[in-house]
């Protein structure tokens, strides 16, 4: 991702990766595939695809980690964000609640532990499935998660994006410039107005999610998580058209990333695909 205009500095994640898989109890199924981009640095994508069972619950649990600065972050949270969900007392009774205070920790975490994690960030869209019935979506960044219902595609994120919380920005001692290059960044440094990590922007930058909430029903159809790589040269509708034609959610995930390509996409690209009918 470049979310920071200036040079990278990173570690590593393989270049490519693709898999699939199922629920047990609901035969929900879903597919990732991510490929690295063009930019002199190792992947900083990063993903969680699998379902968990927790007692009598079955969840299904997907994000997409975009990091930027390197891949110290993404990584981080790919490890604990979730844990740190499924830790908080309350999730089964308020989801909502449960959520935002395990992002609220989970980044204060990574900013106590700068010294290992060095000074990189990360957006992040996460997606929680609970017994193939209620979904619970959040995220901070400019990653998304688009569902599919009766062939009509719903963003269920917001995009953090500088100029649209300039005011929140400019309220905290910050500023929004254009310089260097045409894209807005606070301070003249970061492409996005929420994530993870970033300290020495953090007086300026939020980290708190937007939380989106949705019962699935018969015309539920498919669920596309993706980092902002697929969604600056693809429109939702476009996306969910794609994703629709192919059953198999590898493959409808590994031609949304070929059709970025095709785009010119230059980014590292994640998606993840669910598919809750056929």
């Amino acid at each position: 991702m470049d979310k920071l205009c200036c040079f990278k500095c990173l570690g590593a994640n393989s270049s490519y990766s693709s898999g699939k898989g199922r629920s047990h109890e609901n035969q929900i199924k879903y597919g990732f595939s991510l490929v690295k981009g063009q930019a002199n640095h190792p992947m900083e994508d990063y993903h969680v695809a699998k379902f968990i069972q927790i007692e009598e619950h079955e969840l299904g649990l997907f994000a997409i980690f975009d990091g930027h600065s390197g891949d110290k972050v993404p990584a981080y949270l790919q490890k604990q964000l979730f844990a740190n969900i499924l830790k908080e007392a309350e999730f089964w009774t308020d989801p909502r609640r449960s959520i935002s205070k395990a992002y609220e920790k989970t980044d204060e975490a990574i900013l106590s532990n700068s010294s290992n994690l060095g000074r990189g960030g990360s957006t992040a869209v996460t997606a929680i499935l609970i017994n193939g019935q209620r979904l619970w979506v959040a995220n901070v960044g400019d990653s998304r998660a688009v569902l599919s219902r009766g062939g009509q595609a719903i963003q269920m994120t917001i995009d953090h994006e500088p100029n649209t919380e300039r005011g929140i920005i400019e309220n905290k001692g910050g500023f929004v410039s254009n310089m260097p290059g045409d894209v807005p960044r606070v301070n003249g440094q970061l492409a996005v107005s929420r994530a993870f990590g970033d300290k020495s922007l953090k007086l300026h930058l939020r980290s708190d999610p937007d939380i989106q909430d949705t019962n699935i029903d018969s015309t539920t159809e498919i669920l596309i998580l993706a980092s902002d790589g697929l969604w600056k040269v693809m429109e939702n509708q476009e996306a969910v058209g794609i994703a629709r034609r192919i059953r198999d959610p590898q493959k409808a995930a590994r031609q949304l990333i070929a059709e970025a390509l095709k785009r010119e996409s230059t980014d590292d690209i994640s998606c993840v695909v669910v598919r809750f009918r056929g």
